[in-house]
């Protein structure tokens, strides 16, 4: 199957959507044969993954329109925040990249070299594709997805959206009023919807052309399978750890907060692995509790496998996390996942192989957060069972090979070879 795909955040030496958008791009072009448009910035990560410009992708420059408004949004946010108002501000530098590939790439559609356009990236709902209606006009199947979002701020949280500076999105039900909103669900042969959530935020008269998938999945390159756990594999103290940028939202300052007793009596050690603008904070409020915490910072992707292998319980409470791929990459190492119900992560796991809190204001989240530390502290025994089956579901559902059969499943379903395909445990 010949596949154009379009993913403008492109990139396997960075993480979060640029990850994904390689992720999925990197896993279709084993099983299809597929042809890359993406933005300049990420031609020499590309490249030195073996790819040739030309022949497997085409780099499209857009930073005239693009790196302004990022100026000014680090301006107003700082570094590391501000990202529903970059994805509205950025909306034309993303309208002009598929207008730039409609005239490059154009003629080739309509002549049917490629049997389906892909686009992967950007995964925000918010933002039009003119090569949608483009593509059906042509009679070529126009894929758009994973797409994610529309979880509401959390009430319990009224601050939230002040901390992380996104005054815009208050206004995130106008993208439903953006040109091409429509056109473009309505052009689509198929919509991937990355997380309940979302499809929830589809309009009812698109949902039987959406399908559900997680827009996350783990390379088993990256992270092979883990050792079998037994009971007997957990000692004291147990080892926890918080993964993510360090941001209000991801919820690190909850994590110290349920920590410091139990690490304090030596029941749990706490790694905390990324970076972000609230790691002065954070570490202030480590040192004022008298926690002593393990400080990675920054870790490349490629080096993070050998760190989890030795983790025994992810604490990952974020508010409002869409997607959640940190915890299938601790799944996949044999760590067990304990979240909040609600949003992405609790998607990912079931009873079976993670915990799910109840979301609730913040006093709560931290006391449920440590009684449940406590608990598995005291008697790690059942996190055996959990680690397994976490691995035996990341290894049946969310690995990137399993994922490009998914999609190769869709594009047929949008080439209309096959039935609508449901991808449920």
């Amino acid at each position: 199957m010949k596949v154009l795909i379009l993913a403008e955040s492109c990139n396997p030496g960075w993480e979060s959507v640029p990850l994904v958008g390689w992720s999925h791009y990197h896993a279709i072009a084993q099983v299809a044969d597929t042809h890359l448009v993406t933005r300049t910035w990420n031609r020499e990560n590309l490249r030195g993954t073996g790819l040739i410009e030309g022949r497997d992708f085409t780099c499209i420059d857009t930073s005239a329109l693009f790196d302004p408004v990022a100026r000014l949004v680090t301006f107003i946010s700082g570094p590391n925040k501000g990202y529903a108002m970059l994805t509205a501000l950025a909306m034309p530098s993303y309208l002009l990249l598929e207008h730039l590939a409609w005239r490059r790439f154009g003629p080739a559609i309509r002549a049917g070299a490629y049997d389906v356009v892909h686009r992967v990236t950007p995964v925000s709902p918010a933002i039009p594709s003119p090569m949608a209606p483009r593509c059906a006009a042509a009679g070529v199947p126009f894929v758009l997805g994973p797409i994610n979002g529309g979880l509401p701020w959390p009430a319990e949280f009224p601050d939230l959206r002040r901390q992380e500076r996104e005054p815009l999105s208050r206004l995130r039900g106008a993208y439903r009023y953006v040109p091409g909103y429509r056109s473009t669900r309505d052009s689509a042969a198929a919509i991937v919807i990355g997380s309940r959530g979302a499809m929830q935020d589809l309009e009812p008269r698109w949902r039987d052309k959406a399908v559900l998938l997680p827009e996350n999945a783990i390379e088993p390159d990256r992270f092979p399978t883990p050792a079998v756990r037994t009971p007997d594999s957990y000692g004291r103290p147990l080892r926890c750890v918080f993964l993510g940028r360090l941001v209000p939202f991801k919820g690190a300052s909850m994590v110290l907060d349920a920590a410091a007793p139990l690490l304090l009596s030596g029941a749990i050690t706490l790694d905390i692995i990324g970076f972000g603008p609230e790691e002065a904070a954070l570490r202030a409020q480590a040192q004022a509790l008298g926690a002593s915490v393990i400080w990675h910072g920054k870790v490349p992707h490629p080096q993070l496998a050998p760190i989890l292998a030795r983790m025994d319980v992810l604490v990952f409470p974020s508010l409002r996390e869409f997607g959640g791929g940190v915890v299938l990459e601790c799944m996949a190492s044999g760590v067990v996942p304990v979240v909040l119900d609600y949003g992405g992560p609790a998607e990912l796991i079931t009873p079976e192989c993670g915990v799910a809190l109840p979301l609730a204001p913040r006093a709560q989240i931290v006391a449920s957060l440590h009684s449940t530390l406590a608990r598995l502290a005291a008697d790690p025994a059942p996190l055996a069972a959990m680690a397994a089956a976490g691995v035996a579901r990341i290894t049946r559902r969310f690995t990137w090979p399993a994922k490009a059969q998914q999609m190769l499943q869709v594009y047929e379903w949008a080439r209309g070879s096959r039935e609508k395909p449901v991808f449920q445990d």
